[in-house]
């Protein structure tokens, strides 16, 4: 593929799939109280991740962080809220890339986004958002901000990572060379 149409193909791939992943965010199957949703937005991200590789997935995640920023509804406590809960959570999912063209690597990139997407909400939830944790939760007793910040921001990416490889696998074998990027290697 001539480099100016590979570019204008990740380009144009890019857009397309940022905008699928903001219509997955207004659709969640279910919105935790203070942010955070259960829902695929995730999965058009690194989706685009995997195909294209590390550097143009982390300019795509980081471009949906900022829409994530403006659109989720104002929730956040202050400019740090701001760049942990969205710019860095989000960006982080770009990470995903590192595994393109590797075996089952829109798995591993799945499972990588999420689990570097949870870090950044458990530690921004266990220290900025700690003054709000509630006595109970889940019918538990809270007397940590770390344990409500890890139940808090794992049920919901929990979820929705089972949704988003349940739905790669069903994808797998009528898209799996698309999933994997294999269409760009002509």
């Amino acid at each position: 593929m001539q480099t100016s149409h590979a570019k204008l193909r990740a380009l144009t791939e890019g857009a397309i799939l940022i905008a699928l992943a903001e219509i997955l965010s207004f659709l969640p199957l279910y919105k935790m109280p203070w942010g955070g949703s259960v829902d695929l937005a995730m999965l058009p991200i690194i989706v685009f991740c995997v195909r294209w590789g590390f550097g143009p997935g982390m300019i795509v995640a980081f471009a949906h962080s900022l829409l994530q920023t403006m659109f989720e509804g104002g929730i956040a406590i202050g400019w740090q809220s701001i760049l942990g809960d969205f710019v860095i959570a989000y960006t982080v999912l770009g990470l995903a890339g590192l595994f393109k063209g590797k075996k089952n690597g829109i798995y591993w990139g799945s499972l990588l986004g999420t689990f570097l997407r949870f870090l950044v909400h458990y530690v921004t939830g266990a220290t900025l958002w700690a003054e709000y944790m509630p006595d109970e939760f889940f019918g538990m007793t809270m007397t940590s901000p770390w344990i409500y910040s890890a139940l808090y921001n794992g049920s919901f990416l929990l979820l929705s990572l089972a949704m988003v490889l349940v739905v790669i696998a069903i994808l797998q074998k009528p898209l799996g060379k698309y999933l994997r990027g294999d269409d760009l290697k002509k």
